[in-house]
């Protein structure tokens, strides 16, 4: 479960989406290199940074700043017990504030080697708290999958899935909580190269959508592969292009992605199918120029600033990325004649 947050288009035509904690920012080409001691330094001046910033969080009793804190402290090598990502998302969940982002967040607190992955008390906790989540089933029916469960169980967990309101994975409720976090303490000099045009300002972007592309995600590998394998069946069918819908109008770019892709390649539709091709490419598109502006961002102090104020917004993840967009008069669809750039390496 904590794995990358990544636009794959192995799935439906989606390039990589920076995984913003674990790779240099290019604006660090604005300044001196720095050797492996120095980047190493820098490291370790960061970690205590979160250390300290979720220090300062833990005296908090709402579930926001609980989320944010732990959040902060997942990285850390051996923390104190009060500041382990399971006692901080313990205490959270036991507020009245706390909703389903924090039953998500604790999806996480497993033990991967022991195969006990996403931890099952959260997914029984969401499926309770949000029955009406596309995003909680698909999650159950990759759980499902993985264990060999009963092609009944699979097919209830897509039924689920389909005829739900909404999609949502959170993430938007995780960037608030990290953006509101991170200006509790003024991050450190020795946290980010002095030379950058973004200074603290870049340190807290790195924090806030760095860790919050750690966040679980649902099974979507396991959902196309659902679908693509009983595609004869149009009672499944059917219910995979419902679920379309949902996808494409939830939270996420990775859920759209998987909407589009669904949309493209079962229905019989050629206009529908034409449509579904020309969405996913607007959102490679918009996927680009939000990765633009991330970079950008390393080495602005404004844009980086902006970007936070949006992540506070309270949004979801793709109405963050649209704003974005937007404040910058950067167009959501892609210019005619348009094709994705190929991610380097």
């Amino acid at each position: 479960m904590r794995r990358r947050r990544v636009v794959t288009l192995a799935l439906a035509g989606l390039l990589s989406l920076p995984t913003f904690a674990a790779t240099p920012w290019p604006g660090a080409a604005t300044g001196p290199a720095k050797g492996p001691v120095a980047q190493k330094d820098q490291t370790k001046a960061l970690l205590q940074f979160q250390k300290d910033l979720a220090s300062v969080l833990a005296l908090r009793t709402e579930s926001e700043p609980l989320l944010g804190a732990a959040l902060l402290a997942r990285p850390l090598v051996n923390p104190p017990e009060v500041l382990t990502y399971h006692a901080l998302l313990e205490r959270a969940s036991r507020n009245e504030d706390a909703g389903p982002q924090v039953a998500w967040a604790r999806l996480a607190d497993c033990e991967t080697k022991a195969d006990a992955c996403p931890n099952a008390e959260a997914l029984a906790t969401l499926q309770k708290q949000a029955p009406d989540n596309a995003a909680v089933w698909l999650l159950k029916l990759g759980v499902d999958g993985h264990n060999n469960a009963s092609k009944a169980d699979m097919r209830a967990d897509l039924t689920r899935a389909a005829n739900a309101k909404v999609y949502d994975d959170y993430l938007g409720a995780s960037l608030k909580a990290l953006a509101n976090s991170v200006t509790q303490l003024p991050p450190p000099a020795d946290t980010f190269n002095p030379l950058q045009g973004a200074g603290a300002a870049g340190v807290q972007m790195v924090l806030v959508f760095g860790l919050a592309s750690a966040q679980p995600m649902p099974g979507f590998q396991a959902t196309a592969k659902y679908c693509d394998d009983n595609k004869e069946d149009a009672s499944v069918v059917g219910d995979c292009l419902k679920l379309a819908k949902v996808l494409e109008w939830g939270s996420s770019p990775l859920g759209r992605s998987l909407g589009l892709h669904l949309r493209e390649t079962l229905s019989t539709d050629a206009s529908d199918q034409s449509s579904a091709k020309t969405a996913r490419l607007n959102l490679i598109w918009e996927m680009q120029r939000f990765a633009q502006l991330n970079l950008q961002a390393q080495g602005d102090k404004a844009t980086a600033q902006k970007l936070l104020m949006l992540a506070r917004s309270g949004g979801t993840e793709m109405s963050v990325i649209l704003a974005s967009l937007r404040a910058y008069g950067m167009p959501p669809e892609a210019p005619a004649g348009w094709e994705p750039s190929k991610p380097a390496g």
